[in-house]
């Protein structure tokens, strides 16, 4: 019985927020969205173009702040995370609801992949928020009181 030898490779550390898929992949979609369907839907007079061109950037924006936020107040840098896996769900349901009132005026192709890549996403940030909550554990953050929270802008 033959069986592959898997290589396994170490990922990077994270050193900042921008380490992250999770804030990697929505910055690209962002950029996607603000160059190429914004001003497609700009041209066809969608009603809901400054929500949806607001929504792609917040996605970046929560987790960049949710990642500082974890050190101070846990529970309000998780918050942050929660805001941006909500966020990725409104990114969606606004380019589903373009692509379902204007479909083949939109570059279908383009918008689905977006979808994706949000749903892929809002998946890992899932799956961060949780190794987030073990790596708590593991270390006795909640015990020593570290990330208790009480931070204020």
């Amino acid at each position: 019985m033959a069986y592959y030898k898997k290589s396994f490779t170490p990922r990077k550390p994270v050193k900042t927020f921008r380490d992250l898929d999770v804030y990697k992949r929505p910055i690209e979609c962002a950029v996607l969205i603000s160059k190429n369907v914004l001003p497609a839907l700009s041209k066809l007079k969608y009603p809901y173009i400054e929500r949806l061109s607001d929504c792609a950037l917040a996605v970046p924006l929560f987790v960049a702040e949710s990642h500082s936020l974890r050190f101070a107040d846990f529970a309000l840098g998780v918050g942050y995370l929660e805001k941006a896996m909500s966020a990725s769900n409104k990114i969606i349901v606004y380019l589903e609801h373009a692509l379902g009132l204007y479909g083949s005026k939109l570059d279908q192709s383009l918008v689905e992949d977006i979808i994706g890549r949000y749903a892929e996403s809002r998946t890992k940030m899932f799956h961060l928020e949780k190794s987030w909550k073990r790596f708590r554990e593991q270390y006795g953050d909640e015990k020593e009181k570290k990330g208790a929270g009480g931070f204020k802008y």
